[in-house]
């Protein structure tokens, strides 16, 4: 968010768009989207609708701000792997700030779980694809043996996986996250040595 003249206005506006973000997407996971109105959005911030207005105009709109928000670090961190070079050290990086980035994204990935058709309606699911195909092309090598290469793509649907399947298993929740993460770099190591070995 750029910082204007007035920094401090911007950025309390800023927190309500958050709020709004956040209340919404809670309402949307308990009752489902379709069940939402905005006017019961705005009654469990307790402001005026004119108020939610000033943000939001639709639902869909603040579905679709939250997921440009949550979504922009997997955008910066695309951007920042296409000029690093192919080395292990990249990747595991890439794992690391990939895993981070799921963690801020997480009950957003629960609603598009969840609310399937709603996503493929806004589109998001379309943005979604073409960041998770921009995130592989800058993850595999593709000149390593295909084995390689699937196992590179595994370690990025590990922390998917880390991210739903692990949430009912018994267990602390950082613990699970730095197992998940852990296993997601066994993966990329292995891969990395496997193509070195071919080559």
């Amino acid at each position: 968010m750029g910082v204007t003249m007035d920094g401090t206005k911007q950025q309390r506006r800023g927190n309500t768009r958050q709020r709004i973000q956040d209340v919404a997407l809670e309402l949307f996971a308990e009752q489902g989207y379709e069940k939402t109105s905005l006017r019961e959005i705005a009654e469990h911030l307790d402001v005026t609708k004119a108020a939610l207005y000033y943000h939001f105009k639709t639902k869909e709109e603040i579905i679709v701000s939250l997921f440009e928000d949550l979504t922009q670090p997997i955008l910066d961190l695309i951007e920042w792997g296409r000029s690093q070079p192919h080395t292990l050290e990249t990747k595991h990086e890439i794992l690391r700030r990939y895993s981070q980035a799921l963690v801020g994204a997480e009950p957003l990935f629960r609603f598009m779980q969840e609310n399937q058709a709603t996503v493929r309606e806004l589109r998001i699911g379309d943005a979604f694809k073409d960041r998770m195909r921009d995130l592989r092309d800058i993850f595999i090598d593709p000149e390593a043996p295909l084995v390689e290469q699937v196992r590179c793509i595994s370690a990025m649907f590990t922390l998917h996986a880390g991210m739903f399947v692990m949430q009912d298993v018994e267990g602390d929740s950082e613990k699970k996250h730095e197992a998940v993460l852990e296993v997601a770099m066994d993966l990329v190591t292995q891969a990395h040595q496997g193509a070195r070995k071919e080559s």
